[in-house]
């Protein structure tokens, strides 16, 4: 017996420890793997740590960071959302639009009909029971052509006089964009949602298992209807954000932005199947995705496609690490 007990006793603490590791590493290996970066940049490149270039990358990441939260939503419970691309482009569009109206109209518009938008594709997912890729694929390419039938093909981009709608783009608080505090908010509200609410915690019961959420009585076709809007109002507002940001409503923006927001929230350790995940780890892999565009960039002789085989490499090596850990924590 006690032989038994000690060889057991052993094991099932090197199992926990396990465990332990493969849970730090899956929930904070992004933000790991963006200090090393961080510490290379600053040795290879000595504008790298410019206050400037920082500046560049805190608000090129904003756009992508309020997308890839309502994205992290998404994927919590099992779902995807292929459209955000498609409805970020439409967003800036109807922010243009909208600017003749001043402030509110420039921020209305765009939420209103981009959260519609998410309502209808929400509604097909949660309560028709059509497949997240079938209805969010439609809506990339719906959307897409709505961008374009507003803007005669493209032809048109509309422009932004209003100086408070430009403001809100462009004006800076400390040294950094407006947007950038629009991402921060977005991050800590969802943050909030996630760990200190009923919603937040049925989000990861969805995700971890659509069945036992069921048996213990959540609302799962409304928790994921929710989860779409949420994407569509995040994706709405910021292409609102990056309209005031650039002046105009550009509708060729937003192509493949989908992919990289997913690859994002997938870097920061939420997993693909749903069910864990934080906003923490989707921020590390904003800006882990945009401190690797940064550092292209700084080497100058490399064009966008290596950023494209770069950022597809290290999304699959994510995944495989993933899988592994996954597969460690259910020894």
């Amino acid at each position: 017996m006690t032989i038994l007990e000690s060889e057991a006793g052993p094991a099932t603490a090197r199992q926990i420890g396990r465990e332990r590791i493969a849970a730090i590493v899956q929930s904070y290996g992004a933000a790991i793997v963006l200090v090393i970066l961080l510490v290379f940049g600053s040795i290879a490149f000595p504008t790298f740590l410019s206050v400037s270039n920082f500046t560049n990358i805190a608000t090129q990441s904003s756009f992508l960071m309020i997308i890839a939260v309502g994205m992290t939503f998404v994927i919590l419970t099992g779902g995807i959302d292929l459209s955000v691309g498609s409805v970020y482009a439409l967003g800036g569009v109807l922010a243009a639009y909208g600017s003749a109206w001043g402030l509110f109209g420039a921020f209305a518009l765009p939420l209103v009909v981009c959260g519609l938008i998410g309502v209808l594709q929400g509604a097909l997912v949660a309560y028709g029971k059509m497949a997240p890729f079938i209805v969010t694929l439609a809506g990339l390419l719906g959307v897409r052509g709505l961008v374009l039938a507003v803007t005669d093909g493209g032809s048109a981009t509309p422009l932004i006089a209003d100086r408070a709608v430009v403001f809100l783009g462009q004006g800076d608080v400390l040294g950094l964009r407006l947007p950038v505090f629009f991402a921060l908010a977005a991050v800590v509200i969802g943050s909030i949602l996630l760990s200190r609410s009923r919603g937040g915690q049925a989000v990861l019961a969805v995700g971890g298992s659509e069945s036992a959420a069921t048996l213990m009585g959540l609302p799962v076709a409304r928790v994921k209807f929710t989860v779409y809007v949420i994407s569509g109002l995040c994706a709405g507002l910021a292409g609102a954000l990056n309209a005031a940001y650039s002046s105009s409503g550009v509708p060729t923006v937003g192509v493949g932005l989908e992919l990289s927001a997913i690859s994002a929230v997938v870097i920061g350790g939420t997993l693909l199947s749903g069910g864990r995940g934080n906003l923490i780890g989707t921020l590390a892999g904003v800006l882990l995705l945009t401190v690797i565009q940064n550092l292209i960039n700084q080497v100058g002789s490399l064009t966008s496609s290596v950023q494209a085989v770069v950022s597809g490499t290290f999304l699959a090596i994510v995944v495989i690490i993933q899988t592994v850990l996954s597969r460690t924590q259910r020894l």
